[in-house]
């Protein structure tokens, strides 16, 4: 009996006829299994051939190295046993007697080379006479105590050209059996083709016939599998099969197939969910399904049937039937069967939809109403209690709460962050109470898994049960009835979990209460993550504003420092200052102000304060510092401009600052500034005089082009240099000019006070109640350098002056109680002073301070600048400055108007003894002194 497939009968199908050339091509494709076939036996046949080469070629190697190691004992031998040949060697000129016997035996034997050695391995004989004489390449041990030693080596060249040598070694007796010499012939085996070649065609000729018969082979199945499948390939028939069987399974109507006497033959899935069937069904009597009457009398039944009604459980099914073959008597039926209760149920949901859109529309007006995270979770909560669930809970991860970002290390401990619905008789975790699910909660499967999970009934949730015995029994006695959880999720990031709650008094979840509540998880998680991201810009920007200070003074010897910053009411804004050491002493104070306020003028800040550090580093003079922020600035502001970015933050616009840069030197008491459009600062003089240095004002940054006036003054001992921005003296109720005056007023009678005193009383008096700007102040008293703590000394271009250098260093650390320090300043003393006099040119100065550290400088008037290199060991000179780099804390290049500073830093010793550490420098210095100075073609 056949069994119907759901395509019509037709005549048998043949393959076509075609031209051979067709039939060829289809052997070729490879998407065909006879293609397939015949490429993995071209595959194996080809892997054979050239295996069988390989080992021919490998075979011919070792035939060739053992027949040439026989020819080369053989060589050897006769020519050691030759009569003379022991004489010879313990003649007066052995090369004489035997050179022309040696290549007579070389030609006679066939061999490459015939060599006659001493007992030490030096040769008598060669093809070659310049190589007589040389040492033998070769182990020549063994045949010194008797043996023959057969190796392949190496050597000098022969005639017939490179190979691989294989030469035997024998010893050469007298009478009285002592080995007297040594003879060695070898073969050189360069050539294996000849021994293989003649069997390639063999080899190939029997490839090429595997591949005919594969071809042959594959042709003869390919056409008996098209014959058998009516021209059908088999990604056709598969294709076939799957779209009859898709179709058959995914239509919304029942369908079986039974055949003439009886059995079910076919039933799919809607059949099976319609009729309850059972797995193992297919070939069983339909008598034994246990179907309700009426259904099973159908089937039995070889009468059709159109749009019968039939009772079958709860559902009402329309049923038609038709034979498998109307025109044929081979017996059989289909069997169509429709469910026509859902018509009703279908209505319900419409209903139900809409209730549902009408509760989405509503999270959506009244879920994230704030960018509060915390409230937000509550208004989750208050919609979905009670329209959707009679118990609402959720539950965020504390870095949600705080405004981090999530991650899963923070699942197992959620904050309970809202409860909505009546939950007074209900025994649930209170607010803000750090729950800790356990592995096999629903609530850690939805994290885990990243949907929501359905308990109908809580009674049979052993996962949700677990987590709280005594907790889960009184819910349970309390009403409780099912679970839906859900995951918050946000660009793919779990941010907690939405539990919704019914009771008894309310219908069990169902899965589509499931997928509404992914729904309104998916809206609410949203508005979740957005107030968490403003949580975590706030954070952020209180977080930027508490890192605009410096963290503390740094350590320096020139300025007394205070400061003052007070941020505006509106937030963050742009205003910075910094205290920079510089070598030599020196101190750079830095006041600047950004254009506008928000994350934006604080991240622009940020930027010019870091670039202010890395020009200050390298040492470049005042009006270079604003010229490279001007460029600076200039990029910054292009950047800005391109495209819609600047639509793409806050504070857009042109990008502006001003900035005051001063470098104030102790030991001559003089300070060096510039301004770019900030205000001028002022000065106090030990007496209270408050005056204006007088500093030329510039174009503010970002103008570019503009060139930037430097001033330099000098500032009595006790002097205060005040710095601000323009929010202390500029306000909306008055104007620059009335805030200055009233800065000086504050500023009159305070010679004698401390910065920090002078500080107070300025915000005292000039602190506004509203501030509508950043205010930052910066007070600086300066200090003079001890002339005690300063040596200075002249050098004139000539090396042989610099030892004398080195004493007057010496006898200065030593007045200064630094003899610890004394081997390593003068080897960095006299190579700085050595290099200026080699490359810079005159006048050269050294310069030792003596402070926090011991700095020692090197002055010429060059204005190259000298750079650390590693030398190679044949290098005579390119150490110096290595040596410096390793004995200095830092050292570097400053330039100056006459030519450049080379400086470096030391540490000062802590008290305990360094001359353990530092022994090997006066070595180094004597023998610096025999290398750079006293041999006069260095």
């Amino acid at each position: 009996m056949e069994v119907f497939s759901g395509r019509p009968r037709s005549p048998e199908r043949h393959p076509p006829v075609g031209p051979s050339r067709a039939r060829h091509a289809s052997l070729l494709n490879l998407r065909s299994a006879a293609g397939q076939v015949f490429l993995l036996q071209v595959v194996i046949v080809v892997l054979l051939v050239a295996a069988a080469v390989v080992g021919m070629m490998l075979q011919a190697e070792r035939d060739a190295l053992q027949q040439g190691r026989r020819e080369s004992v053989v060589a050897a031998q006769s020519f050691a046993s030759a009569p003379g040949t022991a004489a010879a060697l313990q003649g007066p000129d052995p090369s004489a007697v035997l050179q022309p016997r040696a290549e007579e035996a070389r030609k006679r034997a066939g061999v490459d080379f015939v060599v006659a050695m001493s007992t030490t391995g030096i040769r008598y004989t060669y093809p070659y006479p310049q190589e007589i004489g040389k040492k033998f390449v070769g182990t020549i041990e063994p045949a010194l105590q008797g043996r023959t030693v057969v190796e392949e080596a190496g050597g000098p060249p022969l005639p017939v050209g490179k190979g691989t040598n294989v030469q035997a070694v024998v010893p050469v007796t007298d009478s009285r059996g002592e080995v007297v010499g040594l003879v060695s012939a070898g073969i050189t085996v360069k050539n294996l083709s000849a021994l293989w070649l003649p069997q390639l065609p063999i080899i190939l000729g029997s490839g090429a016939a595997a591949l005919a018969l594969a071809m042959t082979g594959t042709t003869l199945v390919s056409r008996r599998l098209r014959r058998q499948t009516h021209g059908l390939a088999p990604v056709e028939l598969a294709q076939l099969y799957e779209h009859h069987d898709a179709v058959l399974h995914a239509v919304r109507e029942g369908v079986l197939i039974t055949s003439a006497d009886g059995r079910l033959l076919l039933a799919n899935d809607e059949a099976r969910r319609l009729l309850g069937l059972p797995e193992h069904m297919h070939g069983r009597p339909v008598r034994e399904l246990e179907l309700p009457e009426p259904v099973m009398r159908l089937l039995s039944s070889p009468d059709a049937v159109s749009d019968e009604v039939h009772l079958a459980g709860d559902r009402l099914l329309a049923v038609n039937k038709r034979p498998t073959y109307p025109h044929a008597d081979r017996g059989g039926s289909v069997v169509t069967l429709r469910d026509t209760t859902e018509l009703a149920a279908v209505s319900g949901r419409a209903e139900i939809a809409r209730e549902r859109l009408k509760l989405l529309y509503e999270a959506g007006m009244g879920i994230g109403t704030t960018l509060d995270v915390g409230r937000t979770a509550q208004e989750l909560a208050d919609v979905a209690a009670p329209q959707f669930a009679d118990l609402v809970t959720v539950d965020l991860l504390d870095a949600v709460l705080r405004g981090w970002e999530p991650t899963a290390e923070g699942w197992r401990h959620l904050r309970r962050a809202a409860i909505g619905g009546d939950h007074r008789t209900m025994p649930m975790y209170p607010l803000g109470e750090v729950i800790t699910f356990s592995a096999r909660t629903p609530q850690m499967q939805t994290l885990r898994e990243g949907r929501g999970m359905l308990e109908a009934d809580l009674s049979q949730a052993h996962g949700w049960r677990e987590q709280d015995p005594e907790r889960a029994r009184k819910a349970l006695e309390g009403g409780l009835r099912s679970l839906v959880t859900v995951p918050l999720r946000a660009r793919n990031v779990a941010l907690g979990v939405a539990n919704f709650y019914r009771t008894v008094e309310s219908p069990a979840f169902e899965p589509e209460d499931l997928a509404f509540a992914e729904e309104l998880a998916v809206r609410a998680a949203v508005a979740i993550d957005n107030a968490r991201r403003f949580t975590r810009e706030h954070a952020m920007a209180v977080t930027l504003q508490r890192s605009l200070l410096p963290r503390g003074q740094p350590e320096q010897d020139a300025l007394e420092v205070a400061w003052r910053y007070l941020p505006a009411e509106a937030g963050v804004g742009g205003d910075w200052f910094d205290v920079i050491p510089l070598p030599g002493a020196r101190v750079a104070l830095v006041m600047g102000d950004v254009v506008g306020h928000g994350l934006h003028a604080a991240a622009t800040m940020g930027r010019l304060r870091t670039a202010v550090h890395n020009f200050s580093t390298l040492d470049l003079p005042v009006d270079e510092v604003l010229g490279n922020l001007d460029d600076l600035v200039v990029r910054m502001d292009n950047e800005e401009s391109m495209g819609d970015a600047a639509q793409d933050h806050e504070g857009a616009g042109v990008t502006g600052a001003t900035c005051l840069y001063a470098v104030y030197d102790p030991v001559v008491g003089v300070c060096t500034m510039a301004r770019a459009g900030h205000p001028e600062p002022l000065v106090v003089r030990p007496d209270g005089t408050v005056t204006c240095p007088g500093v030329p004002a510039s174009a503010p940054l970002g103008l570019g082009g503009y060139p930037f006036e430097t001033a330099e003054f000098a500032l009595p001992e006790g002097s205060q240099l005040v710095l601000y921005t323009d929010g202390l003296v500029e306000d909306r109720t008055h104007d620059i000019d009335l805030g200055m005056e009233r800065l000086r007023r504050a500023l009159g009678g305070s010679g004698s006070s401390t910065p920090e005193e002078t500080c107070q009383a300025v915000i005292d008096a000039l602190q506004p109640s509203h501030s509508s700007d950043d205010i930052a102040l910066l007070t600086a008293r300066t200090r003079m350098f001890p002339p005690s703590r300063v040596a200075e000394w002249d050098v004139p271009p000539d090396p042989a002056l610099v030892p004398s250098v080195r004493a007057r260093c010496r006898e200065t650390l030593l007045r200064w109680g630094l003899e610890d320090s004394g081997f390593a300043t003068e080897l960095i003393v006299s190579e700085l002073i050595t290099n200026a006099i080699r490359y810079g040119t005159p006048p050269v100065g050294v310069r030792l301070l003596h402070g926090r550290s011991l700095i020692c400088e090197v002055s010429d008037g060059s204005g190259t600048s000298p750079r650390l290199r590693r030398a190679a060991t044949t290098d005579e000179g390119g150490r110096g400055l290595f040596l410096v780099a390793q004995f200095a804390q830092r050292w570097g290049t400053r330039y100056t108007t006459r030519g450049k500073v080379i400086w470096a830093e030391q540490v000062l010793p802590d008290g305990t003894s360094a001359a353990s550490h530092l022994a090997p420098v006066d070595f180094l210095l004597d023998q610096f002194d025999l290398d750079q100075f006293d041999d006069p073609g260095q």
